[in-house]
Order: structure tokens, then sequence, then C-alpha cells
């Protein structure tokens, strides 16, 4: 189980338990007691679990001034209370601040100044993503006691935008990982099978959503690290355009690989999230100059002039029946939406192209870490870093030379379709103890097929499209091209209102 703190390191599991049993069950009626009888003047009451709404519904509730953000707040701080223990997502529950935060949320609501879709909304970040005042551990004993001076530029954004900042979650240390079991913290369960992996790195955040422990998440992804957890635990996980959001605040793993992505239960609410964190940073040397667009209103075009790409050569690596059969039946599903539906043929990427720029980048981050406290990583995490000064130059250059190529080359396929499905994963999550064993054994890790959508640099989501006999949460990738996030984010809402797979929750 986590380190679950209240607001940062100095404070004990028992004292954040003593707090939120005393003092949260109380707060919205006492500090809100002239909200409930303005708004609930009417006679209706906030639903009975508030925690259970989309993010857009609990927007929608928070606007109308028929819930308030403190009692938002309330109600995902009982469920973490309940559900965590059991998932280990949370690394640092910051019950006080986002108290503090949903308060001065509600007070600038009732003086008429409304900020928007996320005000008042319960939001989780990876504990990769720096928060100024509360602890960022990136999953590892090295960072322990970090407690950032600065918010991370998204985190900056999404405080603007009014949001309620309820925790950091659970992650492969150092995001260096693609199951969430390797963290300082503990591995994260998947909520729909609790003896299973959730998938890396953004385990926590994917965890979380699913168990409606908070309306969203962020997540970061470099080579599979928000799909694959969206995809094995049934919710929307949106790898942006690269360049499209900053990364600034984050603790890198392979910058000329690396993006922040919004982690939700449904499209619209992935779609509201990315308007906030998208934009420009000046200061991030990959950050994309471009105009911006209200991605959730955009979601309202229609998809029967799109014309859909199916990535044919990654199709025909599904071995698994059941994916296989999911797939088809998504494919079915677009083919009655859309103009044309074919098969593409992506650009071939070289099979050491994406190891060999994540290895050496990631290496940069960690040699005057390893130099200075080499024994505090896991083994495993702190072999995959050692190995990335064995490739050297001419292999890194060769590979980035490569990146760039293919980035350049994909861009021709979206000259024919507009949007390409793919599996987001070849198999079901695993169980936990098979994945530990494979990793301790040091074998070659599972082969994903996200990883060629982030060498593009291509805006890939991740829905849910049915399930496994066993019960297991199967998912669609759907890419578009660069900065063609609003494509992405209509294909796949036209999707999941034609299909329920979204819908389903799990019994945790």
């Amino acid at each position: 189980m986590s380190e679950r703190l209240r607001n940062s390191c100095h404070c004990e599991d028992a004292s954040r338990r003593s707090f939120m049993k005393a003092g949260v069950t109380t707060a919205a009626g006492v500090l809100f007691s002239s909200y409930a009888a303005v708004d609930h003047a009417d006679g209706q009451q906030p639903p009975v679990d508030l925690a259970r709404l989309t993010l857009s519904e609990a927007a929608g509730l928070v606007r109308r001034r028929k819930v308030s953000p403190v009692e938002l707040t309330q109600a995902c701080l009982r469920r973490i209370e309940r559900v965590d223990p059991i998932l280990n997502a949370f690394i640092t529950v910051n019950a006080e601040g986002a108290l503090m935060q949903a308060r001065e949320a509600e007070a600038e609501i009732q003086r008429g100044r409304y900020r928007g879709v996320l005000h008042g909304i319960p939001i989780g970040l990876k504990d990769n993503i720096d928060t100024v005042g509360i602890r960022t551990t990136a999953g590892s004993a090295v960072f322990m006691n970090r407690i950032p001076a600065q918010d991370a530029e998204v985190v900056r954004r999404l405080k603007r935008a009014g949001a309620v900042i309820i925790g950091k979650l659970n992650l492969d240390e150092f995001a260096f990982g693609y199951t969430s079991a390797l963290s300082h913290f503990g591995p994260v369960h998947n909520p729909w099978k609790l003896d299973t992996i959730t998938g890396g790195s953004s385990g926590g955040p994917a965890a979380a959503v699913a168990a409606q422990l908070c309306y969203g998440a962020l997540g970061t992804d470099t080579g599979t690290s928000i799909r694959t957890p969206a995809a094995y635990c049934g919710i929307v996980g949106l790898r942006p355009s690269y360049g499209l959001v900053s990364t600034r605040g984050c603790v890198p793993l392979a910058p000329s690989l690396d993006v922040v992505g919004p982690m939700c239960r449904n499209v619209i609410d992935s779609a509201q999230v990315l308007s906030v964190i998208a934009g420009y940073d000046q200061e991030d040397v990959n950050s994309a100059n471009i105009p911006v667009i209200d991605y959730a209103a955009s979601l309202g075009r229609r998809i029967t002039g799109l014309r859909v790409g199916v990535a044919s050569a990654l199709v025909s690596k599904i071995a698994d029946t059941e994916i296989k059969a999911a797939m088809d039946a998504a494919v079915t599903v677009v083919r009655s939406a859309a103009t044309r539906v074919r098969e593409v043929e992506l650009p071939a990427i070289p099979e050491e192209t994406l190891g060999n720029v994540i290895l050496p980048e990631a290496y940069v981050t960690h040699e005057p870490l390893l130099l200075a406290a080499a024994d505090r990583y896991h083994p495993v995490i702190r072999q995959r870093a050692e190995f990335g000064r064995t490739i050297g130059a001419t292999r890194y250059i060769t590979a980035r030379r490569d990146l760039e190529r293919l980035r350049r080359a994909v861009a021709r396929v979206f000259l024919d379709v507009d949007v390409v499905l793919a599996p987001t994963a070849y198999a079901t999550a695993p169980t936990i103890e098979q994945s530990a064993k494979e990793e301790q054994d040091g074998g070659q890790p599972p082969v994903f097929p996200t990883g060629d959508f982030s060498v593009y640099g291509l805006p890939t989501l991740s829905v849910p499209c049915g399930f496994t006999g066993s019960g297991l949460p199967i998912g669609l990738q759907i890419a578009g091209p660069r900065f063609g996030d609003a494509k992405v984010l209509a294909m796949a809402w036209a999707y999941e209102r034609a299909t329920e797979w979204h819908s389903r929750t799990s019994a945790i």
C-alpha cells in the first residue's frame, strides 16, 4: 500500500485517515451552508454518489450550482479512503489542499466568476508532474522527499482553469516501465481484476479514473504509457500530438518522445481537459506554436466524410482471438459511419529506433542521479537507466534521424485517410506476479502497437472497444495526422456514441 499523505511527505498516513474521517465529512456542510440553501432550494438533492459522475456531468452541476466543488472533492476523498488501499493508485493524497482549492473555487463561482468546465473539478496527476509544495517522487526512493518549488506548466494551466488537484498518482519508477508494478510505493492493481496489472507507466492515473477516485487525470506517454493503461483499465487515454502540450516541469524520460495527455472516463471529458492543457510554451523547446482550438466543441463535427485507414500490419500481429474479434467489430462500427474504410501501410520503423532514442536520452537524466543514489533505484530500473550509456553516439544519431524521417514520411499516409485504426494492445493485462517475474528475469519486454505512433509523433487515443470473457477491457487505438487531434477525438466520440463499452464500470 502506498504512503498516502495529506498534502506532503511531512504528514503520516494515520493523520490523513484521522483528518478524512473527522473533517472531510463535515467540510461541505460547515463551509457551504449558504451554497446549499441557495442551490438546493428547489428540493433537488445532489446524486447519491457524486464520485461516479463523469467530469462533464459534475461540471454541469457545478455550473448550475446544484453541487458544490467541496461536495465533489469530499465524495472523491471518501472514495479514495475506501478504495485506494486496495488499488494503490495514489502516492500522495492532497486532501487538505484539495479542500482549500475547492472552497476557493466555490467562492469564485458564488461571485459569478465561473472559469469553465474544470472549475472546482478534482483532477489527479501522475507523480512525475511537478506540483509546488506537494512532493513529486516519480515513483522512486531517489525522490522520496522532493518537493518542487514550481508547478509544471500543465499544472499551472489546470489551476488557472480552477481545477482541484486531488493528489499524485502511482507509476513505474521514473516512468521507465510498462506495468506500474515497478514503483517504490508498490504495484498498482487493476480495478477490473485486482491481481492483474494496469499497464504502465501511467497505471495510477488509469486505475484512479477507472475506479472513480477522481474525474480525470494527467498521464505521460513516451512509448505506450497513457494508452496501454487506458486499454487495460477500460478508460479513454489520449497521447496528444508531439509538441501540442508542454512537458516543462515533468520528470523526463526521453524528451524526443515524451508527451502529457488526459486520461478520463469518456471522449468528451478528455477533449475538455486537452482544451485546457494544450498550447504553446515559449520556455519548452519542444513546444509547437500552433493555434489551440476548443477540442470539446469540435466533437460536433460530422464524421460521415472521414476517410478511415486500418493499420493492416499492426492488426495482423493480433494473436489473441478475443482482441481480434473486438478489433473486427470496431472496424464494422466505424465502417457504418465513415465514407471509406480501407487498409493502409504505415512507414516501416527500424527495430532499434525506439530503444536507441529512449535509452540514451533517459541516461542523460539519470547519470547524475545514478552517481549520487544508485542504491536507491529499483534494481530493474537501475539496469535500464544504466544501459543507456551503452548506446553510442552513432546509434543515437541514426535513430534520431530515423525519427525525423519517419515523422515526415507518415504525413503522406494522411493524404489518403483522415484517421488510422489499430489495436492498443496485443494481449490483455497479465497478472502482477507474472509481470514481476518477467521483469526480474530481464527478458525482452512485450511488443506494443502503441510505440509506432509515438515514433511518428501522432495524436493517438485509446477508447474501450470490448471485454474478454474473463471481464478484462480491450482498447481500440485511433490515430490522426500531427496536430489533427480534433479529428481523432471526433472519430473516437462517434465510435463511443455507437457503442456502450465506455459506460461499463468495474465492480470495485
